[in-house]
Formats: C-alpha cells, sequence, structure tokens
C-alpha cells in the first residue's frame, strides 16, 4: 500500500468513520398523517411511508444503517430507537435530551452503526405523545454468519407488535394529561395496528380489520414481539401453542416453555413456536391486559388469527384464557425471575455471552430511584422519580457541552429519594465513566411501571414485592440475570438492575409508561470520558441540528421534492468515499 492510501485510510478513521468492510443499509422514512380506525372510529395516526406501523428495519450486527427522515407532521418530530445502544454517538438517540427536533417539512438523516448487538427491538417517535398515534416499527439485528446461534434456523421470522390503544388520538391525550387528567382505560389493544377479530359480538363490532399471521404446519418460526403501547402490560399467548423463549432485547436466554408470557410496556421478546397442531381451525392470537381488574379491562384485549395454509375453518369459541392469578401478585413475577440468561451462547460476537463475570465487579455508584403516584408541583400535575421532576432542556445536554453553554442542566440529582418537597428541573446524574452502577427502581405507585435505560444492556438481578433494603442484595442472581434495557416494576415492589458504564454520552432513564413519561418521571446519565479523543465518544455530526440557546447556529434548510426522497448529502459522501477506500485498498 502506498503512502497516499494510508493517509486516505487515517482521514477517514480520524473522522469517525467506520472501515468500508462494515456495510450500509438505508432507509427512507416519510412521516406523516394517515386516517385509520383501527378500533371501528376514524381517527388520525401516524404512519411511515403511508404505513402503520412503519416498516420494519432488518440490518446485521456492524453495519451502518442510515435513515433519512421527511417530517410532515405539523409538530417537532424525533425517532428514537429504543434498545440500540448507539455505542459512541448518543448524538443518534432521538431522544429530547440529546436531539433537537427535527422541524415540520424538514429532512434529517440519522446515521450509526448498529455495533455488537443482536436481537428484537423496534422504534418510535420521542417528542409529544406521538407514539399514542402510531410512528412504531420493528427493529431487527440478525447476527453474522459467523457467529453460531443456539437454535435451528427458524421457517421464517414474524414481527408482532402489540400495544394498548385510545381512540383519541396523542394531541387530545397530551390536553388531558396537561390538563391535570388521567388517560382512563384504554379502548383496546392493537396487534400490528390492527384491531380485533371478532370473537365477542358484545366487545368487538363487526367490519374491524384484524392482524392474521399465515404459516406451514410442521414448521417451526421465530416470533418477535414488541409491547409499543402506552402503560398497559399485557399477557401474550398463542391457543394450543407453545412458546419457547430464545431471547430478550439482545440477549439469548435460556430456552423454556411458556403458555403465555407477560410482556410490559416497551419489552421485546423472541419466541420459537412450532405449528405442530392439527388444523383443525384458526388459532387465537392474544394480548390482553395485565395487572389490572380483569373483568373491568376486558374490552382491553387484541386479537389476531394463526391461521394454517391447511385450514379446516375460522377461528371460533372462547379465547384461551391468561394465567388465573388475579389474587396472587406473585405468579407474574416468579414468571419473570424464571427467565435466564444463556451464559454458553454467543451474542454478537464469537464468545459466550456470560463471559462478562457481572456479579464479581465492584459498585461504584448506587441509586435508588422511587416513584409515587402523580402530585402537584407549581400548580401543574407532575410525576417524579426520587421526589425530582425531570424538565426536558431547550438545549440538548451534550450539545450544551460542547459549545460550553452553561446553565441547561445540574449533576445534582439525588442519590437516595429526597425527603422534602418534590421540585422540578433538569436534574442529571453525573455517571463515572468505565464505573459500574448499581440502580433500584422502587415503585411506590399502584400502576405497573416499566423502566428503560438508552445506551446500555443493564443486567436485571432481582425484583421483590416491599421496599428495598441493603439486605436485599442477598437475593440478587449474579450469575445469569438477563442482560436487556427494559425490566418492569410492579407495584409496591422493586426492581434492581447493574449497568457496566462504558459507553460516553449523555443517555435517557426512564419510565417506559408513556403517560408518567411526558409528565417528568425521567432523567439522564451523563457518561464523560476525562480524557477527550474520538475513539470513545464521536463528536457531533456535520448534520446536527441546534436550537435552544444555540438556536442562532442553526442554518435555514430548502426540501425539494426530490431532496424528499434521497439520502442525506453526508451519507452519499460517506458511501463514497467508503466505496473509494475499498478500491484503493484491493
Amino acid at each position: 500500500m502506498d503512502l497516499f492510501k494510508i493517509l486516505l485510510v487515517l482521514f477517514f478513521v480520524n473522522l469517525g468513520f467506520c472501515f468500508a468492510a462494515d456495510p450500509y443499509s438505508f432507509y427512507n422514512f416519510e412521516v406523516s398523517y394517515i386516517t385509520a380506525s383501527p378500533l371501528g372510529v376514524p381517527q388520525q395516526v401516524i404512519a411511515i411511508n403511508g404505513k402503520f406501523p412503519g416498516p420494519t428495519i432488518n440490518v446485521t450486527t456492524n453495519e451502518n444503517l442510515v435513515v433519512n427522515v421527511r417530517n410532515k407532521l405539523d409538530e417537532g418530530l424525533l425517532l428514537h430507537w429504543s434498545g440500540i445502544q448507539q455505542r459512541r454517538v448518543s448524538w443518534q438517540d432521538g431522544l429530547a435530551g440529546t436531539n433537537c427536533p427535527i422541524p415540520p417539512k424538514w429532512n434529517w438523516t440519522y446515521e450509526f452503526q448498529v455495533k455488537d448487538q443482536i436481537g428484537s427491538f423496534f422504534y418510535f417517535p420521542s417528542l409529544h405523545f406521538q407514539r399514542a398515534s402510531g410512528g412504531f416499527g420493528s427493529f431487527i439485528v440478525n447476527p453474522r454468519a459467523i457467529i453460531p446461534v443456539p437454535f435451528s434456523t427458524p421457517e421464517g421470522d414474524i414481527t408482532i407488535a402489540i400495544g394498548d390503544w385510545y381512540t383519541r388520538n396523542h394531541t387530545a391525550l397530551r390536553k388531558a394529561l396537561d390538563d391535570g387528567k388521567d388517560l382512563g382505560m384504554p379502548d383496546g389493544v392493537l396487534i400490528n395496528g390492527k384491531g380485533p377479530f371478532q370473537y365477542n359480538q358484545t366487545l368487538v363490532p363487526d367490519g374491524i380489520d384484524y392482524e392474521t399471521i399465515t404459516v406451514h404446519p410442521g414448521k417451526t418460526y421465530r416470533i418477535r414481539v414488541s409491547n409499543v403501547g402506552i402503560s398497559t402490560s399485557l399477557n401474550f399467548r398463542i391457543q394450543g401453542h407453545n412458546l419457547v423463549l430464545a431471547e430478550s432485547e439482545g440477549s439469548y436466554t435460556v430456552q423454556q416453555n411458556y403458555t403465555s408470557l407477560d410482556i410490559h410496556v416497551g419489552q421485546s421478546y423472541s419466541f420459537l413456536v412450532t405449528m405442530d397442531q392439527n388444523a383443525s381451525s384458526d388459532y387465537y392470537i392474544v394480548a390482553s391486559a395485565r395487572v389490572v381488574n380483569e373483568t373491568i379491562w376486558r374490552r382491553v384485549t387484541g386479537v389476531g388469527i394463526l391461521h394454517y395454509t391447511n385450514s379446516k375453518g375460522k377461528a371460533k369459541g372462547h379465547l384461551p384464557p391468561g394465567p388465573q392469578d388475579e389474587f396472587d401478585k406473585t405468579f407474574s413475577m416468579n414468571q419473570a425471575r424464571s427467565i435466564r440468561w444463556n451464559v454458553s451462547a454467543s451474542g454478537a460476537r464469537p464468545n459466550p455471552q456470560g463471559s462478562f463475570k457481572y456479579g464479581s465487579i465492584n459498585v461504584t455508584d448506587v441509586y435508588v430511584l422511587r416513584n409515587m403516584p402523580p402530585v402537584m408541583i407549581k400548580g401543574k400535575r407532575r410525576t417524579t422519580l426520587s421526589g425530582v421532576s425531570f424538565v426536558n432542556p431547550a438545549t440538548p445536554i451534550r450539545l450544551a457541552d460542547k459549545h460550553h453553554v452553561k446553565g441547561v442542566y445540574t449533576l445534582d440529582f439525588p442519590k437516595r429519594p429526597l425527603t422534602g418537597p418534590p421540585r422540578a428541573g433538569t436534574s442529571i446524574i453525573n455517571g463515572t465513566y468505565r464505573g459500574f452502577m448499581e440502580v433500584i427502581l422502587q415503585n411506590n405507585d399502584t400502576k405497573m411501571q416499566s423502566y428503560h435505560m438508552s445506551g446500555y444492556a443493564f443486567f436485571a438481578v432481582g425484583m421483590d414485592y416491599g421496599e428495598w433494603t441493603e439486605n436485599s442484595r442477598g437475593t440478587y442472581n449474579k450469575w445469569d440475570g438477563i442482560a436487556r434495557s427494559t425490566i418492569q416494576v410492579y407495584p409496591g415492589a422493586w426492581s434492581a438492575i447493574l449497568i457496566s458504564l462504558d459507553n460516553p454520552g449523555a443517555w435517557n432513564l426512564r419510565t417506559e409508561n408513556l403517560d408518567s413519561w411526558y409528565l417528568g418521571q425521567e432523567t439522564y446519565v451523563r457518561v464523560v470520558n476525562p480524557d477527550e479523543n474520538n475513539k470513545t465518544e464521536f463528536g457531533a455530526p456535520a448534520n446536527v441540528l441546534y436550537c435552544g440557546a444555540l438556536s442562532k447556529l442553526q442554518k435555514p434548510q430548502k426540501i425539494s421534492s426530490s431532496a424528499s426522497r434521497s439520502i442525506g448529502f453526508t451519507s452519499l459522501s460517506m458511501v463514497v468515499m467508503a466505496l473509494v477506500v475499498m478500491v484503493l485498498l484491493r
């Protein structure tokens, strides 16, 4: 290789570009409103490329993903890639604390590498309660061909998005919260954006479009299920079929049979399902509300159809029952505890998942985060974490750091819940780079909660009812607790997670319950390498948006009809340069 080639490669590496050996995948997303009637009532929903839900993103570990987004909504937009770790690039995370909104009628291009991950995830719009109107879709990261998978190759890959749904759109729901009201019981549950099959003429009106999944008898399929809803935990089951749990949010699990599994808001699972029934009729696919009064919440049930190619008729009769544990609050928790990490399986790399011995690492910081029922702060109904109700900054956190903007946030989030009156503010956690943080999530509300951490897969090491104490550590699973990005916390209970803070950036730690999140139940963990370099965290992208105190730096954008159908110039130039490098290195 001559000197020119060496210098050219070094130039690209210095800019933070990925090596040309890592392929690219390109997607164009046009985000707009359409009218749909998923529960039989016409309403405004958010579609991507005219589809609701949006298209599935399907990539392979270490691929570079380029998603050009055209915002055709009437308000700012950000897309968040829930569970995608955004190694070294929190700039691409798509949350209010890390990115300025994409203005209406603008294009903006996300560019990031799906680094050292596999698994089942989903994306959604993170601003203005928009997820309640749609805009979500599945996100699959396949393993590289050289990495073994701990099960035989399935006949097919099926994605299912389940979630509670209101016939009011997100602006009406948002106004209700702003006015200090509860959202009330959802109007139903959707499966892949469609309403329930008419299993009951009293509960389900005629004429509703429902989801049908067609399969071949005797074949095994991988079914990836995500709860993309607002606040309702759902029990997922398929009539007459066993669900063999195989993966959860990027971690292979010990394979176990379940007749049904509780999937909480924001969580994703992969099941291996063998079509081993006699096909005397179609079979029900059910997602029903959990941890609620099931008699009152009967309408909050999604029903789809599993159709064998040799089926002899339509599904009929009663739905397969869910867990009969309305008065046994330990059943669901014991089921959650039964999910274990497959420590002998390779993940995204050719080494066992369990080779990272998380149970023997010294903890450097401990945070106890407690949520309570909503409270009034300065005349507004708000939710809190440890007595602090988060206020999104006008200037994103890392952007403020880069431009030395003072007063955007405070690094004073309490390690223990405040004992005084609750307060509102942009208070965040000062994470220690390469530290090992223990977080206890204490749910002192009467509702089920889910919590998500951006930028990481944490280790779910324990959960129990009552108040967490120092002695609770004696119950932790320090060997094969699942590594994931979203964990449930039962009412009147706690869950404990361990996080290795090796990914610099500003990372959101929040409830996945959309109403509680909107009202302030979140914070950020700021992780900064004190030795600044371009290896542990890349700089802001060339197309970074500016807002807040930095809005004067933002240049206007002219959008042509052709631009909306193209990838951004930066993305295209990166690809061209990568191809040049490939040619020169031959």
